[in-house]
């Protein structure tokens, strides 16, 4: 079976390619609600997290404190690759797990850093969906109530689109200027074919 990579920046749209894939029939594992699932049913995951960042990381509800992991992995790339120590083995396991699971021609991983963590390098084929910087970071300002400044910094740990360009086998273009279906049925397709 082969396995795609879905990858682009934060309010590049991933999450709309993502749903129209899934129109399609291809299975879609999302890696980032993974790890934020397995930061919490993960007792060795929790632990780790403890012992990196302190018990403050896990509120008394037993659930994540994603304001303040927030705050900790996008100010400080160190704590990003402490963070991406700690999970990324353990979704790319589920992940696994999960595609045991799958009767489809392909499957899509999405996930937000795919060339920043070489995880691409497990995958048959990348998918890099774009937008340009100010239609992003006015996408995500609105989705996820913060200001530019915090959508600026969450951006700057994150490869820019031409570097991701020269890594990906498919770009789609979510910029307001391009229509995603006909782009994403292109890319089905030819991956379709690829295989016959």
């Amino acid at each position: 079976m082969m396995k795609i990579g879905l990858t682009g920046g934060i309010g590049s749209g991933k999450s709309l390619i993502r749903r129209i894939f899934c129109e399609l029939g291809i299975p879609v594992y999302d890696a980032d609600t993974a790890a934020k699932r397995l930061m919490i049913e993960d007792e060795n995951i929790r632990k780790s997290l403890i012992s990196a960042f302190g018990q403050e990381i896990i509120q008394q509800n037993g659930s994540l404190n994603k304001k303040l992991l927030a705050d900790i992995i996008f100010r400080d790339k160190e704590n990003l690759n402490t963070i991406n120590s700690i999970v990324h083995p353990a979704v790319h396991r589920d992940f696994e797990n999960w595609l045991q699971k799958q009767d489809a021609p392909y499957v899509l991983e999405e996930a937000a850093v795919f060339f920043e963590t070489d995880a691409y390098r497990s995958m048959d084929k990348m998918i890099t969906v774009c937008a340009s910087e100010d239609v992003r970071i006015e996408r995500v300002t609105k989705r996820d109530s913060i200001s530019r400044e915090k959508v600026i910094e969450r951006m700057k740990n994150q490869l820019p689109d031409d570097e991701k360009f020269k890594l990906a086998d498919f770009v789609i273009y979510n910029d307001n200027n391009h229509i995603l279906l006909p782009q994403v049925i292109d890319i089905h397709t030819q991956i379709i074919n690829s295989m016959k």
